[in-house]
């Protein structure tokens, strides 16, 4: 199964994967969007996502990808592997919020 070898994503991780999820963006892109999505709350450094790219490229989740003219970016597009690790990670973090509903607030 696809999530053997990441249990589970780190925000930075999901929200990269969900930017490339979108379409396919160069690095500086990438960061544009988790940064978009997340509201500002998850910006992303250059060093950090490199590698997080560079790990998710060896392990198969993404893939560099040509698009256009543009040789001297590197563009990642998910594979289908990236897609299935991104819904398994948005089902267990659906499941997660589901065990708090109900949950009265004591104080």
């Amino acid at each position: 199964m696809a999530r053997e070898q990441l249990q589970t994503l780190t925000e930075p991780m999901y929200f990269i994967l969900l930017a490339i999820a979108r379409q396919a963006a160069h690095g500086y892109e990438i960061m544009r969007v988790v940064e978009e999505i997340s509201a500002s709350r998850v910006k992303v450094g250059a060093g950090t996502m490199y590698a997080l790219l560079s790990r998710f490229e060896k392990e198969g989740i993404v893939r560099p990808v040509v698009v256009g003219n543009s040789g001297r970016r590197k563009t990642y597009a998910l594979t289908d592997k990236g897609h299935e690790i991104l819904r398994l990670e948005y089902l267990r973090l659906a499941e997660c919020a589901r065990a708090y509903e109900g949950l009265e607030t004591r104080g």
